[in-house]
């Protein structure tokens, strides 16, 4: 069955002052919607960042973009004529988040900057309108939307109408639940830890190191690759660890932190550059070892959890709201969150030792408090739950009610979307461009002779 998507769910995105240096020679108008224009290089580095993504391009891609970019001009129109609001704030963090993700793209800000031919904030100026589009464009989808709901004969009348030869199969999915806790070092080798960072410190600062080659060297749970490069943080992103934020801002240019404790461990910091709420920095991260005195102690706190659980004293939500130390628990809930953003795994999303352990389990069952490391090599312990296990299927209302009703929703809200663009296109001024247009069936209902915005 194919991907149910929102016709403007990839709404054009204005990537293009980020990653493209290439000068343009030759462009050209392709459409004007209102007063607003879409150009050929707009179209070609779009087609062009999803290639850098690693994201499949389509055939009819040039296509696609196209329409997405009308679709979104509408949008963004309409949402100005209605007064949505769209703040300053909303869009400096959207440039911070773009910003953020093409300097780990390409290693240093210094290198953005080299590849783009601008400084940061220039980038940031040349993408700010089109981001303020962007967001306008999304509130005003949103609102269209807003309202649908979707009733349960509508989901069966959806399944019903898929060709029987066309229903997807599914493996096996798993809702697992999860209570991690992860062990504390000894405060002799937390000091031990605190003393080398120390060291590193002053061995630079006296010029017999270089801070670089030592994070390259000593910096604990990052691969090869990322150990001592610079990244960019900005002082208002919610998503860093404070303290590690806190200790970097009070940081001048090449200046080094004494040691700082976070959530990840201890870090020296160096400042490289500040501007204001942004700064690109480098760091040692040391990460206290734990030995099996600490990760018995872990376990026989979680064996007490697993008791309470099993007695019917204490639910096992109510379990990991109290005792996990899990972070992503804190905004997703305990339970294990799939690609899809839902709590159905499939066995290649889990990692070995879970599925391992669910070999052992029956629904409703907990697993003793198991050993592990984290992606970053911190040790942790846990317990599982498994609450759900379905059998390799066919597509059916009874086990994929959920998933059914979601693409229902999805398609309905994409005829909500068509049938409110059906009535406003006609209100707007809009040119394509024949040349392009003869070549991309999709743009017919577009193509019709201008009429004046009413």
């Amino acid at each position: 069955m194919k991907r149910l998507l929102i016709l403007s769910a990839f709404i054009f995105t204005y990537c293009i002052g980020f990653a493209q240096p290439q000068k343009v020679v030759a462009d050209k108008i392709v459409a004007i919607v209102g007063d607003r224009i879409i150009l050929h290089s707009d179209v070609a580095n779009s087609i062009s960042d999803m290639k850098r993504q690693g994201q499949e391009v389509p055939p009819n891609a040039e296509c696609l973009i196209l329409e997405q970019a009308l679709v979104s001009k509408v949008l963004m129109l309409q949402a100005e004529k209605d007064s949505l609001p769209v703040t300053e704030d909303e869009i400096e963090a959207e440039l911070d988040q773009r910003i953020r993700y093409f300097i780990n793209a390409y290693g240093t800000q210094e290198q953005l900057e080299t590849i783009a031919g601008k400084t940061i904030y220039q980038i940031k100026d040349d993408a700010r309108e089109g981001v303020r589009e962007n967001k306008l464009a999304q509130s005003m989808q949103r609102k269209i939307v807003e309202s649908v709901k979707i009733t349960p004969t509508e989901v069966k009348d959806f399944f019903d109408k898929i060709p029987k030869d066309s229903l997807p199969f599914y493996e096996s999915e798993f809702e697992i639940g999860q209570i991690v806790v992860y062990p504390k070092a000894s405060r002799d080798l937390e000091k031990y830890v605190i003393d080398e960072l120390n060291n590193y410190k002053r061995q630079v600062e006296a010029g017999a190191a270089n801070f670089e080659q030592l994070a390259k060297r000593f910096t604990d749970g990052e691969d090869e690759q990322t150990k001592g490069r610079q990244f960019q943080i900005n002082r208002t992103e919610k998503t860093w660890d404070p303290s590690f934020l806190a200790a970097a801002f009070r940081l001048k240019d090449a200046e080094i932190s004494p040691v700082v404790k976070s959530k990840f461990g201890y870090h020296i910091i160096q400042m490289m550059q500040r501007n204001g709420d942004e700064a690109i920095v480098r760091h040692i991260l040391r990460i206290p070892p734990v030995t099996e005195t600490e990760i018995n102690e872990s376990i026989s706190k979680l064996d007490s959890v697993r008791s309470k659980i099993i007695a019917g004293t204490m639910s096992f939500p109510i379990a990991a709201g109290r005792y996990s130390e899990d972070e992503a628990a804190k905004y997703t809930g305990p339970f294990i969150q799939s690609h899809d953003g839902d709590t159905y795994n499939t066995i290649d999303e889990l990692d070995k030792d879970i599925v391992s352990t669910l070999n052992k389990l029956k629904i409703d069952e907990i697993s003793q408090p198991l050993a592990f490391a984290d992606q970053r090599g911190k040790k942790g312990v846990r317990i599982l739950y498994l609450k759900s296990r379905s059998e390799p299927h066919r597509m059916n209302l009874q086990d994929d009610y959920d998933k059914i009703s979601n693409y229902a929703l999805e398609q309905k809200k994409a005829g909500a979307l068509e049938k409110w663009l059906t009535a406003r296109i006609p209100t707007y001024y809009i040119m394509v461009d024949p040349v392009g247009s003869a070549k991309c069936s999709q743009l017919d209902k577009w193509t019709t002779p201008p009429t004046a915005a009413k």
